[in-house]
């Protein structure tokens, strides 16, 4: 009885977390497709739309990650969350359910800044993302996200990451030449809507590719560089 106990107990709490993950990742695709149809309205020049873009993204990163970092992690992307399996913090069935929540809210939140701005619940993206340039940035996205936050997990230094991402990806929106996917979920999320921040679904494939490279080489910096003092503590 007690084990039975137990064990209800264990899939309420992952349910709220899957319920989390998947939560955070529409709010921050709803950002950043929401903000990027509205910067796309309010004016003609690109340089703006991609501010504007910019720091409405950093601000949804920064909420949503504060918010839910507690209950989940704040995941919010399969990368991070393979990461975490591959470094035992997650078992592989919670994993796996972490990544469909994933990608389902992703989903969910292009839907819904779709119909917020009048448009179809799905027009999928025509806009071609494509070329060894781009998938180089999505590589180095990827990795400097992967390092930054292994590098704390490693050094006991999680309060920060809800501070360092968004800053990171508000860095490489401008800095890197595929403005910063680094998100698999995400990627598919941004293929379902035909507006500023939009991704051809073909262009999707070699996108999630780069970002699982960029992954790993994040992964091996981080343990070159870091001594993990989470595991040496326990």
């Amino acid at each position: 009885e007690k084990r039975a106990a137990q064990r209800r107990r264990e899939v309420k709490l992952l349910h709220r977390r899957l319920l989390a993950e998947f939560l955070g990742t529409c709010g921050i695709v709803l950002v950043v497709v929401g903000s990027g149809i509205m910067a796309e309205r309010l004016t003609q020049d690109v340089g703006v739309q991609l501010l504007a873009n910019t720091i409405a993204t950093a601000g949804g990163l920064l909420l949503f990650i504060y918010l839910f970092s507690s209950i989940s992690g704040a995941q919010f992307n399969p990368v991070v969350t393979a990461t975490e399996y591959f470094d035992k913090r997650i078992n592989a069935g919670d994993a796996l359910q972490y990544v469909v929540a994933q990608v389902a809210g992703a989903c969910a939140g292009a839907m819904i800044a779709n119909i917020m701005f009048s448009l179809d619940v799905v027009n999928l993206s025509t806009k071609v993302r494509s070329g060894v340039p781009q998938y180089v940035g999505e590589v180095v996205a990827t990795a400097v996200l992967i390092l930054l936050i292994q590098g704390c997990i490693r050094t006991n230094r999680t309060p920060a990451i809800p501070y360092l991402v968004p800053a990171w990806i508000t860095a490489a929106y401008w800095c890197t030449s595929s403005t910063s996917f680094a998100n698999p979920a995400v990627s598919v999320g941004r293929s379902l809507s035909n507006t500023f921040a939009g991704i051809r679904p073909s262009s999707v494939p070699m996108f999630v590719f780069a970002q699982c490279i960029g992954a790993a080489v994040g992964v091996l910096l981080a343990r070159g560089v870091f001594i993990d003092e989470s595991k040496a503590s326990q």
